[in-house]
């Protein structure tokens, strides 16, 4: 198993790309399928607004570890407008593409962590973790 991939991140074939990548690696480290599917989903949320709002970005799949927990981080970055109040994307049923995805809250209720650093004008950062039960 590859501890690393970075994909770059322009359409919606990538999209489809990240997620593929993603359940592969997290079979590799042992996910079964339901954390499979979660980590698959959260990763198309996150890619998807990489496509919508910035054009064009990328993904960092890696295994992780923290003593003796295992599992996968994957950051999703761009370098697209930023956001201007992450309180509010991060509340449920809020989209500015009145789309009826899960959005940040539905990828963050997926995975056991997640952190945004965004910076107007700058871009997005969100790291999320997985870990093996």
């Amino acid at each position: 198993m590859t501890d690393e991939r970075t994909l770059l991140i322009r359409s919606d074939l990538d999209i489809v790309s990240a997620r593929v990548e993603a359940r592969d690696m997290a079979k590799a480290i042992g996910f079964g399928t339901i954390d499979q599917a979660r980590i698959a989903t959260a990763i198309s949320e996150l890619t998807r607004n990489i496509v919508l709002y910035a054009g064009e970005g990328r993904v960092i799949l890696r295994a992780a570890e923290r003593g003796v927990k295992q599992g996968i981080e994957v950051v999703c970055e761009d370098n697209g407008p930023g956001i201007e109040d992450v309180n509010l994307v991060m509340q449920d049923g809020y989209s500015t593409s009145r789309g009826l995805g899960m959005g940040l809250p539905g990828a963050k209720r997926l995975m056991d962590e997640f952190d945004i650093d965004s910076r107007l004008g700058e871009g997005t950062r969100i790291t999320v973790r997985k870990w093996l039960r």
